[in-house]
């Protein structure tokens, strides 16, 4: 599996995300462990990561966002992390793609992102630390 690299810097410059991974037809792999072959397109992947977030933020800066958060990573990320409710562990710039790192940095402690694009499919993102 991915292992996240033992951060060197300050801890101003490491953050921690809970992330959900939808990915679609167009993705650098277009398998996961919910789904042997994704059939859904890069549109349909964002419209439902999107209903996610909608929910998310109704539950407004609440602890329990969180704890919501990772029941629906469970649920429904492609990413292997689901199984630790999307927890990619502490990271630092340089160990993700660029567009994912930066919406991650952008982000306060409770923040959602909107839907980030990489190569390996649509992403939603809670900054937890």
């Amino acid at each position: 599996g991915l292992r996240v690299k033992r951060p060197k810097l300050a801890a101003s410059e490491v953050v921690r995300v809970l992330h959900i991974l939808r990915k679609h037809t167009g993705c650098k792999r277009a398998s996961s462990w919910r789904q042997q072959s994704i059939t859904c397109s890069r549109a349909e992947a964002a419209e439902f990561l999107s209903g996610l977030r909608r929910t998310l933020a109704a539950i407004g800066d609440d602890p329990s966002r969180r704890n919501k958060f990772e029941a629906l990573a469970k649920e429904h990320s492609d990413c292997k992390s689901a199984k630790k409710g999307g927890d990619l562990g502490p990271f630092e710039r340089g160990m993700f793609q660029r567009t994912f790192e930066d919406a991650s940095f952008a982000l306060n402690p409770g923040g959602l992102s909107d839907i980030v694009s990489t190569k390996n499919g649509e992403h939603l993102i809670m900054r937890i630390a």
